[in-house]
């Protein structure tokens, strides 16, 4: 395992969307072609799957140095109420473009740190949201929250509003970890807010863990590990710590790059781990994750229903996703558009009717067929260019590619098929990279993606 470890351990994306947002063509998109690229999925899908909404809310009381995200810290709450009228005023933009009331399949909000927000003000914004909208009958909404701000009043508002799953940042139980990435919750934070929505009535509790963060053993593995376990979440996220001190206002500079495992401690860990979550009887799915055989995520899986976007897994698909809040994405299907970063200048754009996005994508022939491809191995775990639709000019150049990771053992091919093998899971990136022609076709000028292991 070390020698492909050191053999595929390589910069490259995690594939939320393709084309990755380095190889967005910029220079043709505009906010013409981006309305008319939602107008389409929305009448094409809008009745048959409904659409999916993500909020951004960027507010956080204190900087995580771990993460990557679009954040403002800050401790002026009177900041909550102007955030959420900007959001609904760009939620009116949108409805704007349709020639019907959209249907809310699906509805997340992330951060950020989205119980910065009081109960109060996300009352008013999901009551705001939903005003212009129909729900799905089937609809599922989350939130993501923090085990040291989320209180039973949150988890009841948000209850009472139709929320059913709730994902609580973790990342380890380490006091020297916490420490070095910023992040101080006790045990008991996480144990009560957990209780707490099982008690209320929440289908589905996630524990977001992660492993390679600096100062990180193989015991403090063992014993997030054994944790988590007392308090069996529905659901697991088990991630890869993305070193990415090179993007901007991220925060990883609270520690030095030697106080990071090396690949192999990092691979180490994370195989410990997930032979505790299977003997537990979790199931791994896709890229990352973990579910119980009960939860909602690994019923998707094995009927092949799950999907991933910018939201991450979920466990239905809709064809369009719209991102609101600063440094949002959306997806309609057939292109991508990312909002402005800055809250001033998003909330300007939105006061004046102008949907703020700032940069995105037209997806031409080729980017779909070959994100299709993507979309499969990332949630399925295998895909064929057996029917016509699936194949492309440049197959040949891919399986070439994949040639050295058949030799490796980490995918077989059969009759136009291609499946990731048990061996290939760690290296799932790689064998979407052997997709990625825009990749193959113009290397990165900078570093732009954290390591694949």
């Amino acid at each position: 395992m070390n020698n492909l470890i050191q053999k595929y351990n390589v910069q490259g994306p995690r594939y939320t969307s393709y084309p990755t947002v380095p190889y967005w063509d910029v220079n043709t998109f505009s906010g013409k072609a981006w309305k008319e690229s939602v107008k389409r999925s929305f009448e094409e899908s809008n009745e048959k799957e409904g659409i999916s909404l993500y909020i951004h809310l960027p507010y956080c009381e204190s900087m995580c140095t771990f993460c990557g995200c679009h954040k403002r810290i800050t401790k002026r709450h009177e900041v909550e109420i102007p955030y959420i009228k900007s959001i609904l005023r760009e939620w009116q933009l949108y409805c704007d473009l349709f020639p019907s009331k959209p249907k809310i399949k699906e509805l997340h909000l992330g951060g950020g740190t989205p119980t910065f927000f009081s109960p109060e003000h996300l009352g008013m914004l999901i009551k705001g949201l939903f005003r212009k909208a129909e729900l799905d009958e089937n609809c599922e909404f989350s939130f993501e929250g923090h085990p040291n701000n989320t209180t039973r009043e949150h988890l009841q508002t948000l209850y009472d509003l139709g929320f059913r799953r709730v994902s609580y940042g973790v990342q380890d139980y380490s006091v020297k970890v916490q420490k070095a990435i910023s992040r101080i919750q006790p045990y008991e934070n996480v144990k009560k807010v957990t209780e707490w929505s099982r008690e209320i009535g929440y289908t589905s509790v996630g524990h977001d863990l992660i492993f390679g963060l600096p100062h990180q053993r193989i015991e403090d593995i063992e014993e997030t590990m054994a944790r988590t376990l007392e308090l069996l979440p529905d659901r697991l996220a088990f991630y890869s710590y993305a070193h990415v001190p090179w993007m901007k206002g991220n925060g990883q500079r609270g520690f030095r790059d030697e106080d990071l495992p090396s690949p192999e401690a990092k691979r180490m860990q994370y195989e410990y781990g997930k032979k505790r979550l299977t003997e537990a009887g979790y199931f791994e799915i896709g890229m990352d994750h973990f579910s119980l055989q009960t939860d909602g995520l690994y019923k998707s899986f094995t009927e092949k229903r799950m999907h991933r976007n910018f939201m991450g897994y979920t466990a239905s698909k809709t064809q369009l996703m719209i991102g609101l809040g600063a440094s949002s994405i959306s997806d309609s299907w057939y292109g991508f558009a990312q909002n402005v970063k800055s809250i001033e200048e998003y909330q300007h754009l939105v006061e004046n009717g102008i949907i703020p996005i700032y940069r995105g994508h037209i997806l031409n022939r080729e980017d779909l067929v070959i994100r299709r491809h993507i979309l499969n191995l990332m949630c399925r775990l295998e895909t064929s260019w057996e029917e016509d639709s699936m194949k492309f000019d440049e197959l040949d150049l891919v399986l070439d590619h994949l040639e050295e990771m058949k030799l490796d053992g980490l995918v077989d091919t059969k009759n136009a098929t291609l499946r990731v093998t048990e061996a290939g899971r760690p290296f799932i990136r790689n064998v979407c990279m052997a997709f990625d022609l825009l990749l193959h076709r113009k290397a990165p000028e900078k570093r732009v993606f954290s390591m694949t292991i």
